[in-house]
């Protein structure tokens, strides 16, 4: 299947590693130009020089702290400039979880907010034609896991009730506003590859209380985004797409 990326120009934050890293190579290898950010300038130029390998369309990054509004402006003004406008803009970057409400607020920043700012910014080239806005959520703002409700649930919660409403106002200017909800991801030196060296419990019964018994890959969640960015999706508007495997135990009606 054609997914209708070939010449598409994608923002994707928080993408030198991990599911940003995945997504951002997986729309360049169909054939989307991309701008890539983060917030160490060596992991931003590593990534760019080893994803501008082999890519039909321009590969470029910035460094970005996705907790200051003015410089996720400042990306996205940069990056449609550099890229020529701005087709798809995904949503990525996201804080870790606070233990304490005081630290409530790099959650906001950075997994809400951010959002915010960064689509007002792209907004002008979003709808200058069509384009697709996709936010990562997760699964934990579905059900109750491991020690509750927290900080990056609550937000990322805000962040998908946030962009689905965006598809009626978003959408009526032709932009497309979807969320890909990964469940329990297994990356290379990621969060779940902590869990797995320092709470090896904890790991093997989430591992096997899955029905497939065992964690999701990066490119599992890359290749959903992938879909929904392109013109193969241009029906669907409104949705929150669910990548676990079955692991969250409701009837999604």
């Amino acid at each position: 299947m054609d997914l209708g990326l070939t010449g598409k120009k994608a923002l994707i934050t928080g993408s030198t590693k991990g599911l940003g890293r995945a997504i951002a190579e997986t729309l360049i290898a169909e054939g989307a130009s991309v701008a890539i950010c983060s917030r160490t300038e060596d992991d931003v130029n590593a990534a760019v020089d080893a994803m501008s390998a082999g890519a039909s369309g321009k590969v470029v990054g910035s460094v970005c702290d996705a907790a200051d509004p003015e410089a996720v402006r400042a990306w996205v003004a940069s990056s449609a400039e550099a890229l020529g406008g701005i087709d798809i803009y995904v949503h990525n970057t996201s804080g870790k979880p606070a233990r304490s409400l005081d630290k409530w607020q790099n959650n906001m920043d950075i997994d809400l907010m951010s959002l915010l700012h960064g689509v007002e910014a792209a907004s002008e080239f979003l709808t200058d034609g069509g384009g697709s806005l996709i936010s990562i959520g997760t699964t934990a703002t579905m059900e109750h896991f491991a020690s509750g409700s927290g900080s990056y649930s609550a937000f990322k919660a805000a962040v998908t009730n946030w962009t689905l409403g965006q598809a009626q106002v978003l959408g009526a200017q032709g932009v497309r506003c979807n969320v890909v909800s990964p469940g329990p991801i297994f990356v290379e030196g990621g969060d779940w590859n902590m869990i797995k060296d320092n709470m090896a419990d904890f790991y093997e019964a989430t591992a096997k209380n899955h029905p497939q018994n065992a964690l999701g890959e990066p490119q599992d969640v890359a290749n959903a985004v992938a879909f929904l960015a392109g013109d193969a999706a241009k029906h669907i508007n409104g949705v929150n797409i669910t990548v676990d495997g079955g692991f969250v135990k409701r009837v999604n009606y």
